[in-house]
């Protein structure tokens, strides 16, 4: 596959160069006041993208699996009730996640290709007057099948029944692409990655926990060491970590969070539905449907999209990047087979955008499915023509 060409996976994204070289750096003294001048800012930045004025940003060297376990081990008890729906690939990870961890999974069962049920989350919480049930998982965005759940709604539901359990979050490839409010939407545990929206490479685990959600810390009784947030608050009250930091990633991340507030996060979150809105025009210009089953649960960072029944999605994916070395998504799960994934999130222009979408044509009439050469191009050319006028009239 050549390196040349950008990918269009649903992470890890494409890196601006100067995120590249900002976490090539050399090796300084970790625990010299150098690493506080890195540390500070990066979680500073964070807190604005997660837009959050309360909670306490903590950054692990690991991935959005292990923002997960921190979320989960750093809250909560062995036993503990929880709720999740199941909807896709990462919303079971994280259930297996708690299930391993002697969690009691409160599992609802939903279409892949649907968002979290809210009316019945709030029938659920309602029903439980003790108060059983201790947190709420939900995933924001998720990655298998290009399916966003409205979290506000979730909040809501919780707010209708009276429940004080705490709200999880799985923001890992919608955060810092696609709207997302810690504060307003009353989250309690925002868990992302470095190597999606913030478009750096894997490696570094980003989670924000509500002053709620610091409070049960002090309570939980889940094993935790290395995800241990108290010894991390410790380190970063002394511009230090409680182990060995990755300074060049935390140095990216930096960076990273200064370049999407000089963008302005209402214009990161347009970017990406403009490039989305595109990619939806020309997935019907082949005459294809998302996963997503509406409109309102499609998500702005990937599109899932079903080939026609009989043909095996994931050919698509394999010839062209051996043929044209260009990176798709594969389905996954219930989904694999079925379905092939264009990424479009992080460091990405509408013009990258045009050079997948010809490319996902050319493999797809390679293999004989009846697409025709330049149809999905010329769609979102169409979308990303009137918003060029749009923005250029407006500037």
């Amino acid at each position: 596959m050549s390196m040349q060409n950008p990918v269009f996976i649903p992470g890890p994204t494409n890196m601006p160069e100067v995120l590249r070289k900002a976490v090539d750096m050399p090796t300084i003294d970790h625990r010299s006041p150098l690493f506080g001048a890195i540390l500070h800012p990066a979680l500073a930045g964070v807190k604005k993208v997660l837009r959050t004025e309360s909670a306490q940003v903590f950054v692990f060297p690991s991935t959005g699996t292990g923002g997960w376990e921190t979320a989960i081990s750093n809250t909560l008890s062995p036993g503990d009730r929880v709720l999740a729906a199941r909807n896709g690939m990462f919303s079971h990870r994280w259930i297996d996640m708690c299930q391993r961890h002697g969690l009691q999974v409160q599992v609802v069962e939903t279409p892949w290709g649907e968002g979290i049920p809210a009316g019945r989350f709030e029938e659920i919480l309602a029903a439980d007057k003790a108060h059983e049930i201790k947190a709420v998982l939900a995933t924001h965005n998720e990655t298998a099948t290009g399916v966003r759940s409205d979290i506000a709604a979730v909040r809501r539901a919780m707010d209708a029944a009276r429940h004080p359990a705490l709200l999880l979050v799985d923001g890992v490839s919608s955060i810092g692409s696609m709207e997302f409010r810690m504060d307003d939407w009353g989250v309690d545990a925002a868990v992302t990655g470095s190597q999606k929206g913030f478009m750096l490479p894997a490696g570094l685990a980003i989670v924000g926990l509500s002053a709620k959600a610091m409070a049960a810390v002090e309570t939980a009784r889940l094993p935790r060491t290395f995800f241990d947030v108290r010894d991390m608050a410790k380190g970063y009250a002394g511009s230090a970590y409680p182990y060995t930091p990755a300074v060049g990633l935390l140095n990216g991340l930096k960076l990273s969070t200064e370049m999407l507030l000089a963008e302005g996060l209402d214009n990161v979150i347009a970017r990406h539905n403009r490039i989305a809105s595109g990619v939806r025009d020309a997935v019907r210009a082949w005459g294809m449907q998302l996963c997503a089953s509406s409109p309102d649960c499609w998500s702005d960072t990937v599109s899932a999209i079903r080939t026609p029944e009989g043909f095996n999605a994931t050919r698509i994916v394999e010839h062209a990047a051996s043929v044209y070395g260009v990176a798709f998504g594969t389905g996954l799960g219930e989904v694999a087979g079925k379905v092939f994934r264009i990424g479009h999130l992080g460091s990405l222009t509408d013009v990258m955008m045009l050079s997948g979408l010809a490319t996902a044509e050319m493999a797809m009439a390679d293999l004989g499915l009846p697409v025709r050469l330049g149809s999905g191009v010329a769609a979102a050319q169409e979308v990303y023509r009137s918003t060029a006028v749009q923005l250029a009239t407006a500037a």
